[in-house]
């Protein structure tokens, strides 16, 4: 069987990244900027940076996993009220999935035997893709999206930490603040 792979496959997790990394930035660097303006030493700079990061990546994959947790839930009862309007009306949802088909396009005919088929092999699944949008490859994924937010924090809050570890704390305020414009001006033309 050939299987093709497309990028919306990753939609759950990509989308999740793309934010942490932002996020690691901007909360890191803006945390390291207020304490480097307050005139603080290189190792005051290092351990609040260091606080931000964990407390940043933590706050991201927990936000994460809640929303997506929420999202998934979501699914998992509109699955159970549409197994219910099965098993209470197979005919009228019969019906109702070939509307579906008609209205994308399918002549009326052929939409029933795309509807019988369907359903006759996994009527559920069928409903879920055609009249809810839940699929295997979009489902929510709370786990994944929680770790990838997670490290994608992580990863981002990586620029202005080293740029606070290697730049002197004279020069960290505005080095942090080009580093920081770059790395965000390269992850927006990179995703």
């Amino acid at each position: 069987m050939h299987r093709e792979r497309h990028s919306i496959e990753r939609i759950g997790w990509l989308r999740a990244a793309v934010l942490g990394a932002n996020d690691g930035i901007v909360s890191t660097a803006s945390l390291l900027l207020g304490v480097a303006a307050a005139n603080a030493s290189h190792s005051a700079l290092m351990i609040a940076g260091v606080a931000g990061w964990v407390a940043g990546a933590m706050s991201m994959a927990t936000g994460e996993y809640v929303s997506v947790s929420s999202q998934a839930d979501t699914e998992k009862a509109a699955l159970a009220e549409e197994q219910a309007e099965l098993l209470e009306d197979y005919p009228g949802e019969f019906r109702e999935l070939t509307s579906i088909y008609v209205h994308r396009g399918l002549d009326p005919a052929l939409a029933r035997q795309v509807a019988e088929r369907l359903m006759a092999h996994d009527a559920l699944e069928a409903h879920a893709r055609d009249e809810l949008g839940i699929s295997s490859t979009t489902r929510a994924r709370p786990l994944q999206a929680a770790l990838a937010s997670a490290l994608s924090f992580s990863l981002g809050a990586l620029l202005p930490l080293l740029v606070a570890m290697w730049v002197p704390v004279a020069w960290s305020a505005l080095a942090m603040a080009v580093s920081s414009g770059v790395g965000l001006l390269f992850g927006v033309t990179a995703g």
